[in-house]
């Protein structure tokens, strides 16, 4: 059974998340605030971390850096709505990020893609890169390659359309699971450009121009 840390100050949010991942078949422990939250992880192991990023003592992204040690995917599920916020939080490393109000099943959803549920232990194959999607690992050779969590959705999403041309706006709604009215077109730029850098000429990644890109 999976662990679930829920760290939310609001009451109402806090019972209905605990409800509906325990019926789920999750096993659930609730921290209102990083002090309680710092507690219970020094105490229990957690396979996942749900954190608003409004606490009473301090910001989510305090309890992720500390929780970063440990090696527990953070999912953030908050009112902050600010792209610089959702892009540095991919950057530092969160599995995903999601924006109240929420719906429940897209919240469900989100968890299992970030504890790996639906992988099945899948292996793909992208020029010289693979992708152990189980894992979350990607490797060109014996050499890892440390992506960010939205670098990583990005080559996954180029991996599953390889030889087809993606139009930028596709790539954005699957980036942000249809969440992403707030992206500006040049956060895809910078993101290619990142995984570029990275595989180096393992990928090849093809700009088409005023379009999209395509792979392979």
């Amino acid at each position: 059974m999976k662990h679930i840390l829920v760290v939310e100050d609001d009451a109402s949010i806090a019972e209905a998340l605990t409800y509906a991942l325990e019926k789920e078949g999750y096993r659930t422990t609730h921290c209102r605030a990083i002090t309680d939250a710092l507690r219970v992880t020094a105490a229990s192991a957690f396979d996942l971390a749900l954190l608003d990023m409004q606490l009473p003592d301090g910001s989510g992204r305090e309890m992720a850096s500390r929780l970063k040690s440990d090696h527990i995917p953070i999912l953030y599920v908050t009112v902050v709505d600010d792209e610089d916020e959702i892009v540095r939080s991919f950057d530092d490393g969160a599995a995903d990020y999601i924006t109240k109000p929420f719906r429940m099943r897209e919240l469900l959803s989100r968890i299992k893609k970030a504890l790996h549920e639906n992988s099945g232990g899948e292996i793909l194959t992208i020029g010289g890169a693979v992708i152990d999607v189980g894992a979350g690992r990607v490797c060109i050779g014996e050499r890892e390659i440390s992506l960010t969590a939205l670098e990583y959705r990005l080559l996954l999403i180029f991996a599953q359309n390889q030889s087809i041309l993606l139009e930028r706006e596709q790539i954005l709604e699957r980036i942000w699971d249809i969440s992403g009215n707030f992206v500006e077109d040049n956060t895809l730029t910078v993101y290619v450009k990142r995984l570029r850098e990275k595989l180096g000429d393992a990928v090849s990644i093809t700009t088409v121009r005023g379009i999209g890109y395509r792979v392979g």
